[in-house]
């Protein structure tokens, strides 16, 4: 048979083990922020992708151009 005091352990034993409703909000919370900083971080690099893209059609177009000048200067250009 069971006594109190094996009784009030199994209690304090089943607190410790299953979670409560406010440890499932702090999860959630915790989710919350992380999903939001993987969101930002996600913003940022796309940016910074077409932020590259554009800076590689400008040095492309620069590069055309200066093609094209040094062949009507009679200049050699090896890139």
């Amino acid at each position: 048979m069971l006594t109190l005091d094996d009784i009030k352990l199994i209690i304090k034993a089943e607190k410790e083990v299953f979670p409560t409703k406010e440890d499932f909000e702090d999860l959630r919370k915790d989710f919350r922020t992380s999903q939001t900083s993987v969101d930002n971080y996600s913003k940022k690099t796309d940016t910074y992708h077409q932020e590259l893209a554009v800076y590689k059609h400008k040095v492309n177009s620069m590069e055309d151009w200066i093609k094209k000048a040094s062949i009507k200067l009679g200049l050699d250009y090896n890139p």
